[in-house]
């Protein structure tokens, strides 16, 4: 009963796009499909004849209990596709586009019916695939991560071990040098010697 009487509504404003608009210029939209963002929002999408002069895009949704109907337009367009928000969940809705010309819409697409998901299913959605290819994904990320890190590390440990082997060069060609100082300090420091040699005696 319902759905006759949606039927009905529909019927309604086609007669009126007719009227408003010769059906040969404007051909009503063609295959309308629903894709599910969330359980709460789904985006609309649908193609066009060739050639037709639209300009914009109306899209009448309403809830199969007929609790919310809702009606969006758009001018001065020419996207394809249309965001439906505030969905209920586990809920089944009607709609129909039609296309927007300067002289009036076209007739309305084919009814399409489509129930937004549970929360439990959407969840239970995501397949086995999908999060082994995320967990991949992570780990690839740690990995590059990691090698980043070592990268690093082994750049800095050449730096100090390049440092280290320049300072031990200068300090071993210093060596000789201050050997010689030392020598030359020491030699310096000592005793004379007397050229005659043995010791002087003090006369009682």
């Amino acid at each position: 009963m319902e759905e006759k009487g949606f039927n009905a509504a529909l019927l309604f404003l086609g007669y009126l796009s007719v009227s408003s608009v010769d059906a040969d210029t404007l051909s009503a939209p063609l295959n309308v499909t629903v894709e599910f963002k969330g359980v709460n929002s789904a985006l609309v999408k649908w193609e066009i004849l060739d050639g037709d002069p639209v300009i914009g895009f109306a899209i009448t949704q309403q809830k199969k209990d007929m609790r919310m109907f809702r009606f969006i337009q758009e001018l001065n367009t020419t996207t394809r596709s249309c965001a439906l928000w505030d969905l209920e969940e586990d809920s089944e809705y009607i709609l129909h586009v039609q296309s927007i010309s300067m002289s009036g819409t076209s007739p309305p697409s084919d009814t399409v019916t489509f129930r937004t998901p549970k929360e439990s299913d959407k969840l239970a959605s995501t397949s086995p695939d999908d999060v082994t290819m995320q967990e991949v994904d992570q780990a690839a990320q740690l990995r590059a991560g990691e090698l980043i890190i070592i990268v690093v590390v082994l750049v800095m440990w050449a730096g100090v071990i390049a440092l280290f082997c320049r300072q031990y060069d200068i300090i071993k060609d210093n060596e000789p040098n201050n050997n010689k100082d030392k020598a030359k300090n020491s030699s310096e420091c000592s005793t004379p010697e007397h050229p005659t040699g043995g010791l002087l005696r003090s006369k009682v």
